[in-house]
């Protein structure tokens, strides 16, 4: 049956755009907050009643709207931050489509007030279903409040979608968080069911952080800050131990706007690689500038995916920036006072930048009340002023000190001492027992090899010299017919890696030389590893965006195995390159490689001095 083509009411494309726009009293609370911004305001309180649905009011201290243009505010299309293709082009407000409070008054009971700074009073208007009262006198202050009740009461069939209070009211919340992290500089308050949830002063950027993210992430993570012709990245990422399960602690701001983007997801995760245990996700506070004209806002409703005009490059820009500061240096002084007080922002004052021989996080075994005496969060750097030890011939007396009697050793970083000190023994055939100047070191011997060896083939394909050691009898072993052809067809990529491999019979193969590194007791596994990757993924693939996990792969079969003996030179010798590889805290897939014990925690552990 065929229909005629007619034009539908306006009401009914206001609700139906505010299925795209307002998905959920979260996405009113983004629009309104945007607003609130863009008119200038310096302070935004925000209620809610039943997770936001039954009530959701955002009132600020901005510029406000004249009486004339309030019932404007609330029809579709209409907007003062945008006025031609050029402006759309180049778009530097947070709202630009005029699409959000005409959604809003076509679903839920809407009243508007206002006042300007050249008004001796507000003026308020009111909408249901989309009919626009006339404005009337109201005692709002300079500045706008929205006041949004019963979301989607004209529309069950959506409203039954939304979740629990408790579940609507925790998206709400993770907006506010979001739009306040991107503008410090202004103050917000929530509140939910007339109870506060946050009170927010203006602040530098980290006091906002780690008033929201909290001081461990601020502890554990490290400053981001480069910029390069227009493009400056920003903020704070925090280290492998600080790790999550989820990505609820992943914010990525693009001229302030909080945003979830294919491309810096990306090049985030390239980062992370090689030092992020997979299934575990990282956690940032990452802030991207550019010209509003190299990045398309114009792209979903709810102007949360962006597109870039030269996406490649701000990729590489991304990857190269964080990977460069999770780098850790190869150098085994403290940080430079400059580097550690470079900032992103006014008043910045970032957290400790880390050492690469500060404790871990994470716990080596033990028993939980152990694990609590133990170990604690890294807080500082040591004080060197603060250090020192008296001994005795019962127990150790340390020095007064002025950190809560947590006892440093002298700095472990002088010229006749190593940071991961001296060997002296091996544990299982696993662990390697080291003492420095603060205590006990632990070290996963096969993990720390793993890192070390890792960045030596890393090192070594850029530079494009992996050494080779041709093998006095060659190593012949069975090979499938497949095997057999991607040896034949990657000739030159095996000798890129370092492998003289040929064909001996239709089912055999020999390996004639392979790299110094890797053991020949290995030959064959990782001849078949090699000859996998080349085959399910080409040599270009391989030796590009696959490169990490194949060489990742090929470190752990030259890596030293668990119940290997060493002796206490060849330990001394791991130690030693541990100190000079990047990285060196984690192994290929984010576990961490050594742990400090002090003599502090070992006091306690035995009740020393009680």
């Amino acid at each position: 049956m065929s229909s005629s083509i007619r034009l539908l009411p306006d009401l009914l494309i206001n609700q139906i755009a505010a299925g795209e726009v307002i998905e959920r009293p979260a996405s009113a609370l983004k629009e309104l907050m945007e607003n609130s911004l863009d008119a200038g305001a310096t302070d935004i309180a925000v209620q809610l009643e039943g997770g936001g649905v039954k009530l959701l009011r955002v009132r600020d201290n901005g510029k406000g709207i004249a009486k004339e243009e309030l019932p404007l505010a609330l029809m579709r299309h209409a907007t003062s931050k945008i006025a031609s293709l050029d402006d759309l082009q180049r778009v530097d407000s947070m709202g630009f489509r005029g699409e959000a409070l005409a959604s809003m008054a076509a679903v839920a009971q809407l009243a508007l007030s206002s006042r300007t700074a050249q008004d001796t009073h507000g003026w308020k208007v009111e909408a249901i279903d989309g009919r626009i009262s006339e404005p009337v006198p109201s005692s709002q202050p300079q500045g706008t409040t929205v006041e949004l009740r019963e979301l989607y009461f004209n529309t069950p069939a959506r409203r039954k979608f939304l979740k629990s209070d408790s579940t609507e009211f925790a998206h709400c919340e993770e907006t506010f968080k979001r739009i306040a992290l991107s503008r410090p500089d202004a103050a917000f308050s929530l509140q939910h069911n007339g109870k506060a949830v946050w009170q927010l002063p203006a602040q530098p950027i980290a006091a906002r952080i780690a008033a929201i993210l909290g001081d461990e992430f601020g502890h554990a993570a490290v400053t981001v800050e480069r910029q390069v012709a227009n493009l400056s990245l920003q903020g704070l990422a925090a280290l492998p131990a600080y790790s999550r399960g989820t990505r609820d602690a992943q914010y990525f701001f693009v001229n302030g706007r909080f945003v979830r983007d294919k491309v810096a997801s990306h090049a985030l995760r390239q980062a992370y690689q090689d030092i992020l245990h997979h299934q575990r996700h990282p956690a940032f506070v990452l802030f991207l500038d550019m010209p509003p004209e190299q990045v398309d806002v114009n792209v979903h409703p709810a102007k949360s995916e962006v597109r870039f005009r030269e996406s490649q490059g701000i990729h590489q820009f991304i990857f190269h920036t964080l990977h460069e500061a999770l780098s850790i240096p190869a150098s085994v002084g403290e940080p430079d006072a400059a580097d550690a007080q470079s900032s992103i922002g006014a008043g910045f004052q970032p957290a400790p930048m880390p050492s690469p021989y500060r404790p871990q996080q994470q716990n080596i075994g033990f028993g939980a009340a152990q694990q609590q005496a133990t170990y604690r969060l890294w807080e500082a750097q040591t004080e060197k002023d603060n250090v020192g030890w008296v001994e005795h011939s019962d127990t150790h007396h340390p020095l007064a000190q002025t950190n809560d009697g947590y006892r440093s050793a002298p700095p472990i970083l002088q010229e006749t001492e190593h940071p991961l000190g001296y060997a002296i023994g091996q544990l299982s055939g696993i662990y390697i027992l080291a003492q420095n100047t603060q205590g006990l070191i632990v070290v996963d011997m096969h993990a720390a090899h793993e890192r070390i060896v890792y960045e030596k083939l890393k090192a070594a394909l850029d530079a494009e010299r992996i050494a080779t050691q041709p093998l006095l009898v060659p190593v012949t072993f069975y090979a499938e017919p497949l095997d057999i052809a991607t040896v034949e067809a990657n000739q030159d990529a095996l000798h890129q890696l370092g492998f003289e491999l040929a064909p001996l019979s239709p089912t055999q193969l020999a390996l004639r030389a392979m790299p110094v590194m890797l053991k020949q007791s290995e030959a064959e596994a990782v001849a078949f590893e090699v000859l996998r990757e080349l085959r399910e993924y080409g040599a270009s693939r391989a030796l590009t965006e696959r490169r990490n996990e194949l060489l990742a792969t090929l470190a752990c079969h030259a890596a030293v195995r668990a119940n290997h003996s060493l002796s206490i030179t060849e330990m001394n010798a791991l130690l030693r390159e541990m100190e000079q590889t990047e990285r060196a805290g984690q192994c290929n897939h984010g576990r961490p490689t050594w742990f400090q014990m002090t003599m502090s925690d070992l006091d306690k552990m035995f009740m020393r001095g009680k």
